[in-house]
């Protein structure tokens, strides 16, 4: 296992436009407080909805948020990661990972992650008529046949109906017991 500062795991969170990406200083927060160093992704779009809060969440994790591929030749400036929670994982980006669509840099290191082999943890926020696209199944199917763990159903996400918006809370706790999981080194079948 790779560490951080001070000996502690390293844990990438990655973020994409979905309602609950607006909980990630508190949940960077939690990650903190279980002993993780943490390193912040977001999508381009996510990172412009939380671009007042960027500032706060390089300050809480002391790295940059990033967004976007660095330049050839610039170094990097993270450390490398014990494991990968990519949460909340909107349709476009659950299935851009599931079909190897790097347009976006959160995606990308996600994929590459998966050869690397540093575990990858994904938590979609779709809803049910999203869920319901022939592709979103297929992609379920491929990533955990990848080795991801799907984190969707009675001990990750449940798909809310159409048009409710945020009707159940995100359910973060889920995806950091997850981590926690990956981390001890108790993982356990999606």
């Amino acid at each position: 296992m790779e560490t951080g500062e001070a000996g502690r795991p390293v844990v990438y969170l990655f973020g994409a436009a979905a309602g609950a990406v607006f909980g990630l200083p508190e949940v960077v927060r939690e990650a903190r407080g279980r002993g993780w160093e943490v390193a912040v992704g977001l999508t381009p779009t996510a990172r412009g909805w939380l671009e007042a809060r960027v500032p706060g969440l390089e300050e809480l994790t002391g790295y940059p948020v990033k967004s976007a591929y660095r330049w050839p030749g610039q170094p990097d400036v993270l450390p490398v990661p014990d494991v990968v929670l990519f949460a909340p994982a909107t349709f476009n980006s659950f299935n851009s990972l599931a079909l190897g669509l790097t347009t976006s840099w959160v995606v990308g290191y996600a994929a590459e992650a998966l050869g690397k082999g540093i575990p990858v943890l994904v938590m979609p926020c779709v809803n049910t008529a999203l869920a319901a696209h022939p592709q979103f199944a297929r992609s379920v199917a491929t990533l955990r046949e990848a080795g991801v763990h799907v984190l969707l159903g009675e001990d990750g996400f449940v798909p809310n109906e159409p048009g409710t918006g945020d009707a159940l809370p995100f359910p973060w706790d889920a995806a950091l017991r997850a981590v926690e999981r990956v981390l001890g080194g108790q993982e356990s079948s999606d």
